[in-house]
C-alpha cells in the first residue's frame, strides 16, 4: 500500500463476509449501511386533511419527492462514459455521510480503470476442475516452498498460532496463492480500482460498500491516490479489501501500527480474518470439517477453497 501503515484497532471484530474479491455477494443495500441520509419522503408530514382533493395533491408531491430523491443517486454504468458524473453526484453523497475532505479529493483524483473491469470480466480460472486450477496456480510449487516459509518463520506462526488459534498450513497457502509469499502485491491504483468497481453495474452495492471503507482509510491516512495494489482493489501481502482492513487489520510486530505490506501483520490479520469467520482452535480444516467454513469465507470460488485446504495440510505435514 505504498509504504503506508494502518492504524486501525488492534482487536478482533465481529464475523463479517467480507474477503477478497471472490466472496459471495452480500445482498444488502451499501448506501443504506453506510448511513446514507434518508430520502425526502421519510420527513414528508402525515397528510391531515381530508379534502379528497388536497389528498390526492399531497400524494402525488410526495411520490415526486421519492422519484426525485431516487434520481439523486448515483447511477452505475456499463462503461467509462458516466464515470465523471457518477463521481461528482457520489461525493455529494459521500460528503453527507459525513467523509472528509481529504477522501473526496482522492475519490475526484480517480480514474476509469478498464484494466479493473477487463480482469473482473476474465476469471475464468474459477470455472476449471479442482485439478486444472492447482496445476494453474502451482499448488505443488506453494507447497513446496510454503514448509520452507514456514520454518524459517516458525516464531511468528507459533505467535500466531498461540494468538488466534490458526496453524501455519492454511495461513501459508492464503499467502503463496494471493502474492506468491509477496513478491507482487499488485500495481493497479487502489481508490481507481474500488470506484470503478461500485460505479460498474454488476455489482455495485458490494463495491459501494467497499469504496465507503476506502473512503475512511483515506480520511485516516492509511490510503491515498497514490495506494497500489491487486486490480479490484485488494492490498497486502495476503490482499485484502478496505472493508476486510477495517474489520480484521491487526498489529503482528508489536509496533503499534497495522502496515499489511509487512509479513508479520499480513499474516496475523489473515488469521484474524479467519477467527472471524468462526475459526475453532484445533479443528480440522478440510472439507466436511469445522474450520472449512472459515476458508469459505476468504474466497467464494469452491477451487479456491479446496486447494487452501489441501495445500494447507501438506504444509503443515498432513499429506
Amino acid at each position: 500500500m505504498g509504504g503506508k501503515t494502518i492504524t486501525v484497532a488492534n482487536s478482533t471484530p465481529v464475523a463479517d463476509k467480507s474477503g477478497d474479491i471472490f466472496m459471495k455477494m452480500v445482498k444488502v443495500n451499501a448506501l443504506q449501511q453506510s448511513g446514507p441520509p434518508q430520502r425526502a419522503l421519510e420527513g414528508t408530514r402525515k397528510i391531515s386533511m381530508v379534502d379528497k382533493h388536497s389528498r390526492c395533491a399531497a400524494l402525488v408531491a410526495a411520490a415526486f419527492i421519492l422519484v426525485s430523491g431516487s434520481a439523486q443517486a448515483a447511477p452505475c454504468g456499463n462503461n467509462g462514459a458516466g464515470f465523471e458524473a457518477w463521481k461528482r453526484v457520489f461525493a455529494r453523497e459521500a460528503q453527507g455521510n459525513g467523509v472528509g475532505p481529504k477522501a473526496i479529493s482522492a475519490l475526484m483524483d480517480t480514474s476509469y480503470s478498464t484494466g479493473t473491469i477487463r480482469a473482473d470480466r476474465g476469471q475464468h480460472s474459477f470455472k476449471l476442475s479442482l485439478d486444472q486450477f492447482m496445476a494453474k496456480r502451482g499448488a505443488p510449487t506453494i507447497a513446496s516452498r510454503g514448509r520452507s516459509m514456514k520454518a524459517s518463520n516458525a516464531a511468528l506462526f507459533s505467535s500466531i498460532e498461540k494468538r488466534f488459534g490458526v496453524p501455519p498450513g492454511p495461513l501459508v497457502a492464503i499467502w503463496g496463492m494471493e502474492t506468491a509469499f509477496g513478491s507482487f502485491m499488485g500495481n493497479q491504483p487502489t481508490i481507481s480500482a474500488v470506484a470503478t468497481l461500485a460505479y460498474d453495474c454488476r455489482r455495485p452495492e458490494y463495491f459501494t460498500d467497499q469504496l465507503y471503507s476506502a473512503l475512511q482509510l483515506v480520511d485516516r491516512g492509511v490510503l491515498s491516490s497514490a495506494t497500489r495494489g491487486a486490480m479490484h482493489g485488494e492490498v497486502g501481502q495476503t490482499q485484502f479489501l478496505p472493508k476486510s482492513i477495517l474489520l480484521y487489520g491487526v498489529d503482528g510486530n508489536g509496533d503499534g501500527v497495522v502496515n499489511l505490506n509487512a509479513k508479520p501483520d499480513a499474516l496475523a490479520s489473515t488469521a484474524n480474518f479467519l477467527k472471524g469467520h468462526g475459526w475453532v482452535r484445533g479443528a480440522g480444516y478440510q472439507p466436511g470439517e469445522p474450520n472449512f467454513a472459515a476458508i469459505q469465507g476468504w474466497n467464494a470460488a469452491g477451487v479456491y477453497q479446496q486447494t487452501i485446504a489441501i495445500v494447507g495440510k501438506r504444509i503443515d505435514g498432513g499429506g
